[in-house]
């Protein structure tokens, strides 16, 4: 299989004062291109720091990661500033929009800085917000924010997805249709998508899912036969 993210004991720690937080100690894992993985812990577990480091926004303290074998640990901030344009798109709990804008603008930014992109009308209207493309954020629910800022994240075409948390600050029928608007863009675009979450039900609906405790990976499962995002119970 194609890997395209691979890690080798990873670990990333911060100095608080004199005490040493290891935030991530020693994980192994591979990442295949095309799959939908599942990262799961609860708080302070090492989700987060993990996403950081697959996203190129953090270095590791020691260990090896590789995007398609080339090297993040030790890349110039010159590096990991391209991989994030051309390779990663990033999906977090709070919208991040631009207030000023509408969510077809908020798209376009996206866009124009993309090599490869998506036309921003056309994943608009996949996420179901066609009708809702001139409107501001202010104009928008929570679940429509979330879905105009995965179309952003979607329409630059991204190898890499990263969603942090992306259904934290919805209700259950909400946060369905953002898992479906992810689903879609994994089957129909063959991109891995990798969502970080403490919401065990979603990991029914991955691939593989990677169990964070106290910042070790200790273990990874594949799921035998994953769900549809209507099918989960919440």
């Amino acid at each position: 299989m194609d890997i395209i993210l691979k890690a080798r004991n990873l670990t990333k720690y911060y100095q608080m004062g004199e005490i040493k937080v290891e935030a991530l100690k020693g994980a192994d894992f591979d990442i295949f291109a095309g799959e939908f993985v599942v990262v799961l812990g609860p708080s302070g577990s090492g989700k987060s720091t993990m996403l950081n480091l697959i996203g190129g926004m953090d270095v590791a303290s020691s260990g090896e990661i590789y995007y398609r074998a080339k090297p993040l640990h030790g890349a110039s901030e010159k590096v990991l500033t391209e991989y994030r344009r051309d390779v990663v798109g990033f999906v977090f709990q709070f919208y991040n929009l631009m207030p000023n804008l509408t969510a077809y603008e908020n798209v376009m930014l996206s866009v124009e800085i993309a090599k490869n992109p998506l036309r921003a009308k056309d994943v608009l209207e996949q996420v179901g917000l066609a009708e809702r493309a001139d409107h501001f954020p202010v104009q928008l629910s929570g679940g429509e924010q979330q879905r105009v800022a995965i179309a952003r994240a979607v329409a630059k075409n991204p190898e890499i997805l990263l969603c942090d948390e992306p259904t934290g600050a919805l209700d259950s029928s909400t946060g369905i249709q953002v898992l479906r608007v992810l689903k879609n863009f994994n089957e129909k675009y063959k991109k891995t998508v990798i969502v970080i979450t403490h919401n065990a039900s979603i990991a029914r609906m991955a691939d593989r899912v990677f169990y964070l405790k106290d910042g070790k990976l200790v273990r990874v499962e594949s799921v035998a036969n994953p769900v549809s995002p209507e099918e989960l119970s919440w």
